[in-house]
């Protein structure tokens, strides 16, 4: 089983931020931390630099499981974290049921075909909403092994 590594975990915290109060995210949904969300989550919520952690290193669990259950062959480390990246951004069943139907991606389809070129290529299939296309692009740059460092 992969786990993230420490610079896939700086660039995933870098992409979506921390912060320690609740807010709405883009929909409307109550966020804090990490991308946390929850019923626990709610108005005036503050927490910690440690709670935020805490609730960050089991929230990426589940996406690492996700991508370590669905992946059928040999990953990069740099391929692992950009696709649990791109599963915590997009939710955790994306990767292995976001094609038509509940059907695997197209990301998942062409890399357990062992076509990693075309799967980098399917990145940008998942370009909505288009505010999200730089970070799709830096998730696809970061599969490819090319420019991916975070600011942190």
């Amino acid at each position: 089983m992969m786990k993230t590594s420490d610079q896939g975990l700086k660039i995933l915290i870098d992409r979506e931020d921390k912060r320690n109060k609740a807010y709405q995210d883009t929909k409307d949904i109550w966020t804090i931390g990490v991308g946390h969300t929850g019923p626990e989550v709610v108005k005036g919520l503050v927490w910690t630099d440690q709670q935020v952690m805490a609730a960050f290193g089991k929230d990426i669990e589940r996406f690492e499981n996700a991508v370590n259950g669905a992946v059928t062959v040999p990953l990069e480390q740099h391929q692992f974290d950009a696709l649990v990246s791109f599963s915590f951004n997009c939710g955790v069943r994306a990767l292995a049921h976001g094609g038509n139907g509940g059907s695997p991606s197209g990301i998942l389809l062409a890399l357990n075909a062992g076509d990693y070129d075309t799967a980098a290529a399917r990145f940008d299939v998942w370009h909505i909403p288009p505010e999200i296309t730089s970070r799709r692009n830096g998730e696809r740059e970061q599969f490819k092994g090319t420019a991916f460092t975070a600011r942190i």
